[in-house]
């Protein structure tokens, strides 16, 4: 199956989530959440993610979160993880509990495919305290792709991760969670990069983007948003309408694209050094806003 036809798989078979100009959402990808070890990417930046998790939630927006958010090549499974990250859960259960919280797959994540794995890793966990299995988030689901349409205009907003314009990394997702956890994942402490991920791989990175781009052109520059590379993507109205909300694991920063107000914004979070020398949380606006009536999609 070409990337074309994975991509429209996942269009086609995508949850559909109705909104409107008064609808907040917060989309980040490529959490890459892991066990706290050497090679959790996630770790370094986890203060200023919860930081700005806990802002959206107060300011009552939705999270997308377009795959990878939890490092599934690297850990076996989902306790460790859970245990390193426990308060990002509990805040997450949060946004689900309020029906505020949607997730897809991603190449890292691949196994929340499976209802079987997700139910029994998921729905619940053991609380140490009690020795009870308590919920967690009960009846999740995840796709591969969703579909955000606007009540009023009809404009279609797509989201998914973006490995579908990647072969090894969808089709033989499984060798490359196998060479990550037997090989790479030891050579990350010394520097060495994965060299079949397109966020460390340059050339890997263009083939993806150009075959996702080239699948928005031929479906009449279909508004489309995905993650996987890593790279910040934020189009001008009249060019290709290909989004990417980047990643959480960028060095000392993380990013995200907000939808509000029927407009679009690339925005970073990082710690930053006030004038008295105090450490801080901010955010910044890397791009936007772009109103969405402003790119002209099907």
């Amino acid at each position: 199956m070409s990337s074309n036809k994975r991509l429209e798989r996942a269009y086609q078979t995508a949850k559909r989530i109705p909104f409107n100009d008064s609808s907040k959402f917060i989309l980040f990808s490529d959490c890459h959440r892991g066990d706290n070890s050497f090679a959790d990417d996630f770790a370094n930046n986890r203060n200023i993610y919860f930081h700005a998790l806990k802002s959206y939630y107060d300011h009552g927006f939705t999270y997308c979160e377009l795959g990878d958010g939890d490092e599934l090549w690297e850990n076996i499974d989902f306790a460790s993880i859970f245990e390193a990250h426990k308060n990002v859960y509990d805040l997450m259960q949060l946004f689900y509990n309020e029906n505020r919280l949607y997730r897809l797959i991603g190449n890292h994540d691949m196994v929340y495919r499976y209802e079987r794995y997700v139910s029994k890793h998921l729905y619940t966990y053991f609380d140490r305290i009690t020795s009870e299995d308590v919920p967690l988030f009960p009846g999740i689901t995840f796709s591969e792709g969703l579909i955000l349409e606007h009540e009023d205009t009809g404009q279609e907003l797509f989201l998914v991760h973006g490995h579908q314009a990647d072969f090894m990394n969808y089709v033989g997702w499984k060798f490359n969670r196998f060479m990550v956890r037997a090989l790479w994942r030891q050579l990350q402490v010394f520097g060495i990069g994965d060299p079949t991920s397109p966020a460390k791989n340059y050339r890997e990175l263009i083939k993806v983007e150009r075959r996702t781009k080239k699948w928005i052109v031929a479906n009449n520059n279909r508004f489309t948003i995905t993650g996987h590379t890593h790279r910040p993507r934020f189009p001008e109205p009249g060019e290709i309408a290909y989004f990417n909300d980047g990643s959480c694991v960028h060095p000392r920063s993380i990013t995200g694209l907000e939808i509000e107000d029927g407009a679009i914004k690339l925005i970073k979070w990082q710690i930053a050094t006030t004038e008295d020398g105090t450490l801080k949380v901010i955010r910044s606006v890397l791009e936007g806003p772009q109103k969405l009536s402003d790119y002209h999609t099907p």
